[in-house]
C-alpha cells in the first residue's frame, strides 16, 4: 500500500505520515467557537478534516479524535453579558446550529466532542504546571505566558521577534503577528462577567490555553495529527505550542493543518452546493470529485473550476 504523505504546516513541506504508535491515530480539531452560526468558511475545515478522518479509517487505522467547542472567550463573554443570560445559555442554540449543520454534511461525528467550560480545572491545572517551571508571571490579577521564556516561540507562523519589548502584554484572545506580545493564560473577572473560582483566583480561562488542556486530558502529551483553519495557525496554535511544549518538554507534533480559505477558481454559492451535493450522496471520499465533473459536464461550472475546486480538497491534507 502506498504511503500516506501530509502536509506540515511547521515544516511547509509534504512528508510522510507515520503515527507514534502503529495502527493508531490521536486526532486533535480545533472546532468552533460557538458565539455565532458558523459559516461555509468554518465548513470547508471541517470537510477537510472529515475526509481526512474517513481516509484514514479506510487505510485501516483507529482513531482517537478529539473535536472541541470554543463555549468561553471574549466574544461569547461579552455577547452573553450584552444579552443578560449566562454562557451556557448563550451559546446553546449555536452549538445545537453546529451538529444540525454537520448532520447535513454528513461529517463524521469525532470519538469525542468536548466542550471547554466542561474542563476548567483541567486548565488550571496546566497554567499551574507552568507557573512551576517560570512560564508565567501574575498582572493586575491575570496569568501571562512570558513569550521570552519559550526560545521556540514563532517556529510554526515564523514570526519576527526581534524589537518585541519583554514584559508587553495583550489581553485579547485574538490579534495580529504585529501585536505579539505575552499572552494571556487566565484573566482576572470583569464587573458584570463570568468567572470562575479557583486555586489560582477567581477569573476565566484564556482561549490558547483551552485546547493545549484539552487535548492533553484525551489524547496525551504529543498528538499525531492537530487539524484547523489556517488563521488559527497564529495566535492561536503557535499559543497551544508554547503552552504544551513548555509545560511537558515534549513536542506537540503539530503534522496538518486544513486551509480555511474558499478555492480560487469557486465561488461560496457554488462550493455551498458542491458540499451539499456530496453529502447527499452519501458523503462518499470520491462523490465530490464526481459532482464536481457532473457540474463542468452541465456546464453550470467550467472544466478549470472543477479541477480547482477538486484540488482545494486535497489542499493541507496532501497526498491522500
Amino acid at each position: 500500500m502506498a504511503e500516506l504523505q501530509l502536509h506540515n504546516t511547521l515544516t511547509g513541506k509534504i512528508e510522510k505520515f507515520v503515527p507514534q504508535k502503529a495502527g493508531e491515530v490521536r486526532m486533535y480539531t480545533c472546532g468552533p467557537t460557538v458565539y455565532d452560526y458558523a459559516h461555509i468558511g468554518n465548513y470547508r475545515t471541517f470537510v477537510f478534516q472529515d475526509i481526512l478522518r474517513r481516509f484514514l479509517k479506510l487505510r485501516g487505522f483507529k482513531l482517537n479524535h478529539v473535536m472541541n467547542l470554543t463555549d468561553v472567550d471574549d466574544r461569547i463573554i461579552a455577547n452573553a453579558a450584552a444579552a443578560g443570560v449566562n454562557i451556557r445559555d448563550y451559546t446553546a442554540k449555536f452549538v445545537q446550529a453546529f451538529f444540525d449543520d454537520c448532520k447535513t454534511l454528513s461529517i463524521d461525528a469525532p470519538e469525542h466532542w468536548i466542550r471547554a467550560t466542561d474542563h476548567i480545572e483541567e486548565m488550571v491545572k496546566l497554567i499551574q504546571r507552568l507557573q512551576e517551571k517560570s512560564f508565567t508571571y501574575p498582572g493586575d490579577g491575570s496569568i501571562y505566558y512570558r513569550i521570552a521564556k519559550f526560545p521556540n516561540y514563532g517556529k510554526l507562523s515564523k514570526i519576527d521577534l526581534t524589537g518585541i519589548q519583554a514584559g508587553a502584554r495583550v489581553d485579547n484572545d485574538r490579534y495580529e503577528k504585529e501585536s505579539a506580545r505575552d499572552f494571556a493564560l487566565w484573566k482576572a473577572p470583569k464587573p458584570g462577567e463570568h468567572f470562575w473560582e479557583t486555586a489560582i483566583g477567581p477569573g476565566r480561562p484564556g482561549w490558547h490555553i483551552e485546547c493545549s488542556a484539552m487535548a492533553m486530558k484525551y489524547l496525551g502529551e504529543t498528538l499525531d495529527i492537530h487539524t484547523g483553519g489556517i488563521d488559527l495557525a497564529f495566535p492561536h496554535h503557535e499559543n497551544e505550542i508554547a503552552q504544551s511544549e513548555g509545560a511537558t518538554g515534549k513536542p506537540l507534533r503539530l503534522q496538518a493543518f486544513s486551509p480555511a480559505v474558499r478555492p480560487r477558481r469557486c465561488s461560496l454559492p457554488q462550493a455551498a452546493q458542491f458540499h451539499i451535493r456530496w453529502s447527499a450522496a452519501g458523503g462518499q471520499f470520491c462523490g465530490a470529485a464526481a459532482e464536481f465533473r457532473r457540474s463542468a459536464e452541465a456546464g453550470e461550472i467550467s472544466r478549470g473550476q472543477a479541477r480547482g475546486y477538486g484540488r482545494a480538497h486535497c489542499e493541507g491534507g496532501g497526498r491522500v
